[in-house]
C-alpha cells in the first residue's frame, strides 16, 4: 500500500498544540482541586491532632464579614477589639459580604480588585473563611473564572527565610501538581494567592527599600518575591487575598491593598445557633445560653469562635457536678475551669485515672509551669507562634512536646510546616495570656520574684505587714506595666493576674499552688489604685480594660465604677465612647441610659447617638438631657446645635430605633433645631411616645405621629405659640393624651438652667453666732460674736448657716464668696449641736458641699473629699449651683460672665426638700478657741444678675 501524505494548515497545528495544553491545565487543576477537597473538608475543634474531625460543610456558619474595616481597630487588645467598634459608626457605610465574593466589587466601585486584606482577632474564623472559599472553589461550586488557587500561610514561608527560589519554584515546591504538568506560565491564567496569618509572619516584608522583581522565573528570598507580589510588579495578573490580626495590618502599606474587609465572628443569632448545634440536648443548651446571657463579658467573647468552643467544654463539664447558681462568669474563672477540665482528660484518658482522682500529679504541674514559662517569655518579646528553639529555651524536651499537644490538645496545638518542621501556638491568645499570668502569679508565690518589676520578696519568710507591701506592689506594678504598653499587649494577662488573687479563684487551683495568700489589704489598696488610675488622661482602651479588671476583682458592678469613675473626673468624647460600651457590657439591667446625670458634653452626645440606634437589647428607654451651654460655652447661645438636632433626628426615624422617652430640657433649640427634630418625629419608623421639648405644634398634627404624652413646661409661649399649638391639638390625627404647661413666663426664657433662677433668703435661726447676716438676709460675714437667741436649729460650732428656703424641683442660684468658703445643700435634719462629723457641711450623708478658695476647689459628701482641677488659669469668685430633685443631680458651676464651667456633679437620689447652706472655715488653734478665717464672706446673687462683682 502506498503512503499518504496529509497536509495540516499551520493554523491547525497551533490550534491543536493550544487543545494539549489546556488539557495539561486541566489535569492538573482537576488534581489540585482533589488535594485541596482532602485537605480542607475537614476541621478541628480546638487542636488539629485530637479527637476526630468534624466536616467543615456540616459546621459552617456564615460569618459577619464587612467591607472596610472599623477605623479604630489597629492597636487595640484582641479580646477587646470589639470593644468601641461595636458602639462607633465608621467613616464610611459598612457593606456586608459572603467569603466567595471577597474579589467581587461592591456598587460604586471602579475597576478589578486584585489585593484584598482581611483582618480580624485571633480565632475570629479568618483561616476557616479561607478555607471555605478554596473548599467551594474545589467542589466546583463557585468561582470557576478562577482556574488555580494556591494558599499559603505564613507559618510554612517562615520556615524558607534563609532560601531562594523564583516565584514558580516557590509554587511548584508547595503544588507539586502544577511542576508534574510543566505549568511555568501563570500570567495566562486567572489565579489567586491566598497568604492566611500576615501577624505571624517572620520574614523582612521591606516594601520601601527591596529590589524590584517582575521575572516570575528570577530566584530571590522569600520576602522579595511577597513583596514584589504585593506591590503589583510580579505577576500583576494575579488576585492576592490576605489574612491579618489588626495589629499586623500596617505592615502591608495602604496602596498595596485594594479592598479591606474584617471578620466580626458571630451575630447574637449565630451564638445560639452554634450552641444549640453543640448540645443536642435542649434544656442544656437553653440553661448554657441563659448563663452565657447573663455574663456580658462571657457573652461578648463568645462572637469569637474559639471562644464559643472553651467556653461550652467548661460549661459541659462543670454542669456534672455544680449546682444551679455556681457557673463560671469572670474570663478568669472561665479560663481557670478550662485548665481543670484538661487536667481532667489528662487524668482520665492517659493516665488511667477516674474523675474523682486529684487532677494535678507531680508530672502536670511541671508541663503547667513550662508551659506558662513559654508563653509569658514569649508574650513579652510579642511572639504568637513557637519554633524548636522557643521550647528550648524553656526547658522543654522537643522529644516531649507531643506529649504537649497529645495531652494538652486544647491548650496548645503543633501544627506542621513545609519539611516537617513543627510549628507551635496556642489556639488562641488569650489561653496564652492566661497562662502568662498563671506563671507571673506562681513565680512570685513561690519565689518572692515579681516578674513586672525588679522588687522581690520571699513570701515564705517576712512578715505579714512586709507581705501584704510586697503583693500590693505586685498588683500595683503589673498595672503600670499594662498602662505603658502602646498595643495592649498585657492588658488581658493583667485581667486574669487580677482575678488569679482572689482567693475563690485560688481554691480552683487548689493542688497546682504551693500556697494560696490573699489579703483584705492588698485587695482594698489595689481596688483603690485601679480606681486612681482610672482619672488619669489614659485612652479610652486602657479606661476600658481598668474596668473590667475591677470587674474581675469583683469590688461591684460595673454601672457602680462608671458612676463613681464620672464623679470624679470629666471624660473626653473618646472615654465616652468607652464608658457606654462598659455600661452595654454590664451584667446590670440598664434599661434607663440618663445622660443628664453626667453633664456630657455636644461631643460625648454625638458620640453616644450610633449606641443608641445600634443597641438591641440594652437601651430600650434613652432620656437625654444636655446642659451645654452651661458645661461647654460654644454654640452662640444654641445649646444643641443643627448638627446635634440631625444626628437625633436620624435616630428617632432609624427603623432600628428603640427610643420611647427623649427629655431635651434644658436645651434652646431655635427653629431650626424644632425643624429637624420634627422632620425626626414625623418619620413612620419614629417610636417616640413622651416627649419633653419646646413646643412642636406641626408634629401633633402629623398623621404619622404616635406621641402620648409632651411637657411644655419652663417655656413663654405666648399668644402665638398657644395659636399654633391649639391647631395641633384640634387635628384628627392628634394621638396626644397629656400635655404639661407648668412654669411659663419671660424668666423661662433664659438660656439653659439660668432659667430656673430662684430666690433664696438666709434663716437667722439657724446662723451659728460668729456669722453677721446683712442685706436682708442675702449676705453673710464672719464677725465676732453676734448676740442670737438660743434656738434649737442653730449651729452651736461650726460657722454654718442654713437658707429658709426648702426645693424639691428644679432651682439654679449663684453666689458671690471671698475667703474660703463651704457652698452646700442639705437636708433639714442635719444636726446642729456639737463639733462631730454629723453637724458639719459635706461631712455626712445628709449634706454636699463645694469647697472654695483661691487655691481652688473641692467637693465633699460623706467625708469623701475630691480635689477638682482647675477649669481655667483663675478661680472665679462667683460659683453656680443647679438641683434637679427630681433627677437626683446636683451640679456646681464655676461662673465667668455669661458663661458658666462645670465643675462637678453629685448624682443620687433625693429623698427629702434641699436646704442651701453656706460655712465660713476658720483655723483651730484650740478646740476650746477659735480664730474665724480673715475676709471670709459671701453674698446670693439675684436672678438678674449674671456677671461677677467683687463681694
Amino acid at each position: 500500500m502506498g503512503s499518504v501524505t496529509i497536509k495540516i494548515e499551520e493554523k491547525y497545528i497551533i490550534c491543536f498544540y493550544f487543545f494539549l495544553t489546556e488539557t495539561q491545565d486541566a489535569v492538573c487543576r482537576r488534581k489540585l482541586k482533589s488535594n485541596q477537597r482532602k485537605r480542607f473538608q475537614n476541621v478541628f475543634e480546638g487542636l488539629a491532632k485530637a479527637g476526630n474531625p468534624t466536616s467543615l460543610k456540616n459546621i459552617y456558619t456564615e460569618l459577619y464579614i464587612t467591607e472596610g474595616e472599623s477605623s479604630e481597630n489597629c492597636n487595640g487588645h484582641e479580646v477587646t477589639a470589639i470593644k468601641i467598634t461595636n458602639s462607633r459608626k465608621p467613616d464610611t457605610p459598612e457593606t456586608t459580604i459572603r467569603q466567595e465574593d471577597i474579589f467581587k466589587a461592591s456598587p460604586g466601585r471602579d475597576g478589578p480588585i486584585r489585593t484584598v486584606m482581611t483582618m480580624g482577632v485571633a480565632g475570629i474564623g479568618k483561616t476557616v473563611s479561607s478555607q471555605k472559599f478554596t473548599l467551594d472553589w474545589a467542589e466546583d461550586k463557585v468561582n470557576q473564572d478562577i482556574l488555580f488557587i494556591f494558599p499559603f500561610t505564613f507559618r510554612e514561608l517562615n520556615v524558607l527565610k534563609e532560601r531562594k527560589f523564583s516565584l514558580v519554584e516557590l509554587v511548584h515546591l508547595f503544588f507539586p501538581e502544577t511542576k508534574e504538568a510543566g505549568i511555568c506560565r501563570f500570567d495566562q491564567f486567572q489565579v489567586v494567592f491566598i497568604f492566611d496569618g500576615l501577624d505571624e509572619c517572620r520574614l523582612p516584608l521591606d516594601f520601601h527599600n527591596t529590589e524590584i522583581l517582575t521575572d516570575v522565573t528570577e530566584s530571590s528570598s522569600v520576602d522579595v518575591l511577597l513583596t514584589n507580589l504585593i506591590r503589583g510588579k510580579l505577576l500583576p495578573s494575579a488576585r492576592l487575598w490576605v489574612t491579618t490580626r489588626p495589629a499586623a495590618a500596617n505592615q502591608i502599606p495602604p496602596e498595596c491593598v485594594d479592598v479591606v474587609t474584617e471578620v466580626r465572628g458571630f451575630t447574637d443569632p449565630q451564638k445560639e445557633e452554634y450552641f444549640r448545634k453543640r448540645f443536642r440536648d435542649e434544656e442544656q443548651a437553653s440553661r448554657i445560653i441563659s448563663h452565657i446571657k447573663t455574663s456580658r463579658s462571657l457573652h461578648i467573647m463568645c462572637h469569637i469562635p474559639v471562644f464559643c468552643w472553651i467556653t461550652a467544654t467548661v460549661l459541659e463539664d462543670v454542669l456534672k457536678t455544680r449546682r444551679r447558681g455556681e457557673l463560671p462568669k469572670t474570663l478568669t474563672e472561665m479560663y481557670i475551669h478550662f485548665l481543670v477540665v484538661q487536667a481532667k482528660l489528662k487524668k482520665v484518658k492517659y493516665d488511667g485515672g477516674s474523675e474523682t482522682d486529684p487532677h494535678w500529679s507531680p508530672d502536670t504541674r511541671e508541663m503547667i509551669e513550662s508551659l506558662g514559662k513559654l508563653a509569658f517569655e514569649q508574650l513579652q518579646k510579642g511572639n504568637l507562634i513557637f519554633y524548636e528553639s522557643d521550647l528550648t529555651e524553656c526547658g522543654i524536651d522537643i522529644k516531649a512536646a507531643s506529649v504537649y499537644s497529645g495531652v494538652f490538645t486544647q491548650i496548645f496545638k503543633e501544627e506542621r510546616g513545609l519539611y516537617q518542621d513543627k510549628v507551635f501556638c496556642f489556639i488562641h491568645l488569650s489561653v496564652q495570656e492566661f497562662l502568662a499570668a498563671l506563671h507571673v502569679h506562681l513565680t512570685f508565690i513561690n519565689s518572692g520574684v515579681n516578674l513586672m518589676s525588679e522588687a522581690q520578696i520571699n513570701p515564705k519568710e517576712a512578715n505579714t505587714e512586709k507581705v501584704d507591701a510586697a503583693m500590693t506592689n505586685f498588683y500595683k506594678s503589673a498595672v503600670d506595666e499594662a498602662l505603658k504598653s502602646p498595643n495592649g499587649h498585657l492588658d488581658l494577662l493583667l485581667r486574669f493576674l487580677l482575678g488569679l488573687s482572689l482567693q475563690t479563684n485560688q481554691n480552683l487551683l487548689q493542688g497546682l499552688l504551693s500556697q494560696r495568700i490573699s489579703s483584705t489589704k492588698t485587695y482594698q489598696e489595689t481596688v483603690g489604685y485601679i480606681q486612681k488610675k482610672m482619672r488619669e488622661n489614659h485612652s479610652p482602651e486602657k479606661i476600658i480594660n481598668l474596668f473590667h479588671c475591677l470587674s474581675e476583682l469583683k469590688s461591684c458592678s460595673l454601672v457602680e465604677e462608671v458612676q463613681k469613675y464620672l464623679s470624679s473626673t470629666s471624660p473626653s468624647p473618646d472615654q465616652w465612647a468607652a464608658l457606654v460600651f462598659i455600661l452595654l457590657s454590664s451584667e446590670d439591667n440598664l434599661d434607663v441610659f440618663e445622660l443628664k446625670k453626667y453633664s456630657a458634653s455636644e461631643k460625648a452626645l454625638l458620640r453616644l447617638l450610633p449606641v443608641v440606634q445600634a443597641s438591641r437589647e440594652v437601651v430600650y428607654v434613652y432620656t437625654c438631657q444636655v446642659n451645654f451651654n452651661v458645661a461647654f460655652s460654644v454654640l452662640s447661645g444654641c445649646n444643641l446645635s443643627r448638627k446635634s438636632c440631625e444626628a437625633l433626628s436620624t435616630v428617632l426615624s432609624s427603623q432600628s430605633s428603640k427610643v420611647r422617652l427623649l427629655d431635651l430640657s434644658n436645651n434652646d433649640l431655635q427653629d431650626i433645631g424644632v425643624k429637624h427634630l420634627s422632620a425626626g418625629l414625623e418619620s413612620p419608623h419614629c417610636t417616640l411616645e413622651t416627649l419633653s421639648c419646646e413646643a412642636l405644634a406641626p408634629v401633633l398634627s402629623s398623621q404619622t405621629s404616635s406621641l402620648r404624652e409632651v411637657d411644655l413646661s419652663n417655656n413663654d409661649l405666648q399668644d402665638s405659640g398657644v395659636k399654633l399649638l391649639s391647631v395641633g391639638l384640634e387635628s384628627p390625627h392628634c394621638t396626644l393624651e397629656t400635655l404639661r404647661m407648668e412654669h411659663g413666663g419671660l424668666q423661662r426664657l433664659k438660656p439653659g438652667i439660668r432659667k430656673y433662677a430662684c430666690e433664696l433668703e438666709l434663716d437667722p435661726n439657724t446662723a451659728n453666732r460668729t456669722l453677721k447676716l446683712t442685706d436682708n438676709n442675702r449676705k453673710v460675714t464672719a464677725r465676732e460674736a453676734q448676740p442670737y437667741p438660743d434656738h434649737p436649729e442653730r449651729f452651736d460650732f461650726w460657722p454654718q448657716v442654713l437658707c429658709s428656703n426648702g426645693l424639691t424641683g428644679r432651682c439654679y442660684w449663684e453666689v458671690k464668696w471671698r475667703g474660703h468658703v463651704n457652698v452646700s445643700v442639705a437636708y433639714k435634719g442635719i444636726g446642729r449641736r456639737g463639733e462631730g462629723d454629723e453637724c458639719k457641711l459635706g461631712k455626712n450623708d445628709q449634706s454636699w458641699s463645694l469647697i472654695c478658695s483661691q487655691e481652688g476647689y473641692s467637693v465633699c459628701h460623706s467625708d469623701r473629699e475630691i480635689k477638682l482641677p482647675l477649669p481655667s488659669s483663675s478661680v472665679s469668685h462667683t460659683v453656680a449651683v443647679y438641683v434637679d430633685c427630681p433627677a437626683g443631680t446636683l451640679s456646681f458651676y464655676s461662673v465667668f460672665s455669661d458663661t458658666l464651667i462645670h465643675l462637678h456633679t453629685f448624682n443620687t437620689n433625693f429623698t427629702e426638700p434641699l436646704y442651701p447652706g453656706f460655712e465660713l472655715w476658720f483655723i483651730c488653734s484650740s478646740w476650746s478657741e477659735f480664730r474665724l478665717r480673715a475676709g471670709s464672706s459671701l453674698s446670693l446673687c439675684s436672678p438678674t444678675e449674671s456677671t461677677e462683682t467683687s463681694v
